[in-house]
Order: C-alpha cells, then sequence, then structure tokens
C-alpha cells in the first residue's frame, strides 16, 4: 500500500457460404485456440524452481494442489480457500523491499516466488487462481479503494471484489485481514475504481468505462509477463 496519488486514480461461424470444410475448419481453430488459453502449470512450477529455487517450486506444487482439490467445490468455498492460501502463505512487503522500485504489480509465479508482495500481487494471484477454478470475470473485480483507519491519511490499497451475481454486494478479499467479509462490513474501504479482464468501472457506475489494458499499463504489462510464465 502507498499514499493515494492522482497518477494511479487515472461471429465468424454465422457467414452465409462456408462450406462443411470450412465450418470444420473454422471449429478446429477455434479448438486450438482454447487450447492455447489452458495454462501451463507444469511450465509455471519448472520457473519457479530456475528463477527462485526450491522452496519457491514447493510453494508453486501447494497451489496446484490447492487447485486440483478445490476445482469441484462451490464457488463462496474456492474464495475462501484461495483467500486463505496466499494470506497465510505470502508476507507482505512494499514494492520498494521486493522490486526496488515504487509501483510494480507481480505475476503470480513472480508473487510466489519471492514469497513476498503488496496489495496488488495479493489481488492479482488470487484473481487469477479463482479464474483457473472457473469463476468468470462478471463475478470477480479488482479493487482500487481508499482505507483509511481513525485520523489518518486514507493510502491507496487493492483488495479482490467476488459478486456472487454481477449485481449482488460483493465479498471482500483483502491481504489485510484474514476473513473474506461483505463490502458493507468493510467501512474502512472506498472504492475508486475496479477492473478486470473485461472492463473498467469508475466508483459505482454499472457500465465499464474503458478497456482496462488501454488504461491500465500496469495491467497491461502483467498479464503479458503472465502469459510468458505459463498462464
Amino acid at each position: 500500500m502507498q499514499k493515494l496519488s492522482a497518477e494511479r486514480l487515472r461471429a465468424a461461424l454465422g457467414r452465409p457460404g462456408l462450406g462443411a470444410c470450412a465450418l470444420l475448419l473454422a471449429f478446429g481453430l477455434w479448438l486450438a485456440s482454447l487450447s492455447l488459453a489452458e495454462p501451463n502449470l507444469d511450465k509455471t512450477q519448472s520457473l519457479a524452481l530456475q528463477r527462485y529455487g526450491e522452496r519457491a517450486a514447493q510453494t508453486v506444487a501447494a497451489w496446484r494442489q490447492l487447485i486440483e482439490e478445490t476445482r469441484a467445490l462451490p464457488d463462496n468455498d474456492k474464495v475462501n480457500k484461495v483467500n486463505t492460501f496466499f494470506n497465510r502463505r505470502i508476507q507482505f512487503k512494499t514494492d520498494m523491499e521486493v522490486y526496488h522500485v515504487e509501483d510494480y504489480w507481480a505475476t503470480p509465479l513472480e508473487f510466489m516466488g519471492n514469497g513476498a508482495g503488496d496489495c496488488e500481487d495479493f489481488a492479482i494471484s488470487k484473481y487469477m487462481t479463482l479464474q483457473m477454478l472457473g469463476i468468470t470475470n462478471e463475478h470477480l473485480r479488482l479493487v482500487y479503494v481508499r482505507y483509511k483507519v481513525g485520523n489518518t491519511a486514507p493510502i491507496a490499497h487493492m483488495v479482490l471484489g467476488y459478486y456472487p451475481q454481477p449485481t449482488e454486494e460483493p465479498l471482500i478479499l483483502d491481504n489485510l485481514i484474514s476473513s473474506v467479509r461483505p463490502a458493507s462490513m468493510r467501512s474502512d474501504l472506498t472504492p475508486v475504481f475496479s477492473f478486470n479482464a473485461e472492463g473498467l468501472w469508475v466508483g459505482g457506475a454499472a457500465t465499464s468505462s474503458a478497456d482496462p489494458t488501454a488504461r491500465l499499463s500496469q495491467w497491461r504489462n502483467v498479464l503479458a509477463r503472465m502469459r510468458e510464465e505459463g498462464l
């Protein structure tokens, strides 16, 4: 977390005339695109060992086991188990401490590899893990908030919001507290904007106002690095 600043707040198959062969080709290309999108967690674990050593590889192995054991559970259980996994295993440290820069968004591999990270890193890793568990974007948003306790100045913070239904009150996954709580129980948080892989919402807007990868360079960069790391 760090002080709030203005800078941080800123259908092909339906075409007539396609023959059976063309339809089969298009279907094959569609299947290929799905397979390319599948995460390669063997690669992720191998990179963890190469870059960070045995401890990191063990963390990634435990993460993979969590994914396998949680896959068939109800979504609420997935949310709680993923939140607990990262909050218990990973230490909070600032970007300056870990990466020697003021603002860096880490991939799940970098986060687990270093065994430490800040609020954005917790939120991103929880988001990606829940996506791999089948929870879609309409139920998940990374949320920038103002975090304020008592008479202290508000600071920028990021959490993950899980929406049981897209129009319902979200549950908040936060590295600051161990439990997942409804947003109405987090009076210390004031939403500023939220985003996921498909949209960006300012305040309480019901519709997306921008392409998040165009507006948020850190998000665009971390997504690109994740693809290189098997996710």
